[in-house]
């Protein structure tokens, strides 16, 4: 019975739209960039608020674009969908291009492309309290209100105007409740009344503001819900802003994680994207840089001038000043100082990867060394495998990339090089110094090195030599 009224309840629940205004250049941010594409914690502020609205419900989601649009277009792929504005003649203009909302029932969401900070909860927020009314204003208090648009309520705290600056009366200026320029509408009312805006202004463009007297008009309802937070809803229109931007998020974000257990050693100089995760009891050194859909598991220690983006790291595993993207480090390994995993590594459990070590499209298998100096690429290792010092793997001839395997238990020495595609058995050594071109048998070693020839007092010769010539250049 019970799941009967639930299923009859959420068959009632109004569908949740989104349109995006992400149309302007940004002029103030002095970029070929559009504004909506600068990032965030390591994310671009459109993508953020498409991702929050979704969290927030929002089935569809529309992105108004404009300058830029293809660039814009290419980042959203597959996360919403687009409509473009051109020309750009305002606010109100550009929400009427999402037509492809025309006819939808339930709610719609209309927001900037330009607050990064906002949260799930003010979305979430936003959508309930149009369940109640035709249009909600979303409205923050500002102890200096400047020169946004003042919200003039009436006496049942319903709104009745948003009046700009250059038009408040002495009295209305002194109001501190500001328009954020976010809102929620009833959809079939947004696309009614949204065809009614005028032009008539001094810059002859559509602005959506109108709609709060159109709806007044035509008896609807229009309410304002307040937030107490001013830096959620901060626009970003220059390169300050979007300083102040990061540093509210990363706030936020650090804070969020401290408090589930993230030992942060300075979170003043520690950065975290949006969507990296956390098991417990990890420990974060300043100066790491940790973006993408990067997850750490349990006990991990990060130490500082680390950078990982989509990086997924194991278990008890410490990581030193190293680069890694797109890659995978497992349990109980010892990564650095300086090392670079990309294009795919899987570095197997109990590993040691040190000094000076680049990885490209390497499964590096259980319990293997390759302490420094050293480039591996598209290579298959086993385990138990011991890379010495500057052995190189010549995966590229220019053309093609090619595939070397070491398998379990392989020695190679020092100052190898492994001219793919080449397979070093198991228990093989390739012999320092070598460049191995053929396949090495299980067992085997390998020796291609020029013999060595001495001779004979020609070293005190030689050294003497030179020191006579240095010192007549001196005279």
């Amino acid at each position: 019975m019970i799941d009967s009224i639930i299923s009859i309840v959420e068959a009632y629940e109004p569908m949740r739209n989104a349109i995006v205004l992400a149309a302007g250049k940004g002029t103030r941010m002095h970029s070929d960039v559009p504004k909506v594409l600068h990032e965030v914690c390591g994310v671009p502020m459109v993508e953020l608020i498409v991702n929050t609205l979704k969290q927030a419900g929002a089935e569809r989601v529309v992105t108004v674009t404009g300058f830029g649009h293809e660039m814009v277009e290419s980042r959203l792929e597959g996360q919403c969908e687009f409509a473009l504005q051109e020309p750009q003649l305002g606010t109100g203009h550009a929400v009427m291009q999402a037509k492809q909302l025309e006819g939808e029932s339930g709610i719609t969401v209309v927001v900037n492309g330009d607050v990064p900070c906002i949260r799930q909860e003010t979305f979430e927020k936003l959508f309930l309290s149009c369940e109640e009314a035709d249009m909600v204003v979303l409205t923050v208090k500002l102890e200096d209100p400047k020169a946004y648009g003042r919200i003039v309520r009436e006496k049942d705290g319903s709104v009745q105007k948003i009046v700009e600056y250059k038009d408040c009366s002495e009295e209305e200026k002194t109001i501190k409740e500001i328009n954020t320029g976010i809102y929620a509408f009833k959809n079939e009312l947004l696309f009614t009344h949204g065809k009614e805006i005028k032009n008539d202004n001094a810059q002859q463009e559509y602005y959506i503001t109108d709609l709060v007297e159109l709806f007044k008009q035509a008896g609807h309802v229009v309410q304002a819900v307040e937030i107490e937070d001013p830096f959620e809803v901060q626009g970003v229109n220059d390169n300050v802003e979007l300083a102040k931007a990061n540093a509210t998020m990363r706030k936020r974000i650090n804070e969020s994680w401290m408090r589930k257990g993230v030992t942060m050693v300075n979170p003043d100089a520690t950065y975290i994207g949006p969507y990296v995760t956390f098991g417990k009891d990890v420990v974060l050194h300043p100066n790491v840089y940790l973006y993408g859909k990067t997850s750490i598991k349990d006990g991990t220690t990060i130490l500082p001038q680390s950078y990982l983006d989509n990086a997924i790291i194991g278990s008890r595993t410490i990581i030193n000043a190293s680069e890694i993207t797109d890659s995978e480090v497992k349990d109980d390994c010892k990564i650095g100082p300086y090392t670079h995993f990309r294009n795919g590594c899987i570095v197997e459990d109990k590993n040691r990867v040190g000094n000076f070590v680049e990885f490209k499209n390497v499964h590096f298998g259980v319990d293997s060394r390759c302490a420094h100096l050293t480039y591996l690429g598209d290579s298959d290792v086993g385990s138990k495998v011991n890379i010495g010092c500057g052995v190189i793997t010549v995966n590229y001839d220019g053309a093609n990339k090619y595939h070397t395997t070491i398998k379990d238990g392989a020695f190679v020495g020092s100052n190898s090089n492994l001219i793919a595609p080449v397979t070093i058995g198991e228990n093989a050594v390739v012999a320092a110094g070598s460049t191995a071109t053929i396949d090495v048998p299980d067992g085997d070693m390998a020796i291609s090195r020029v013999r060595q020839e001495n001779k004979e007092g020609y070293g005190k010769f030689y050294l003497e030599r030179n020191r006579k010539k240095k010192a007549e250049s001196k005279k």
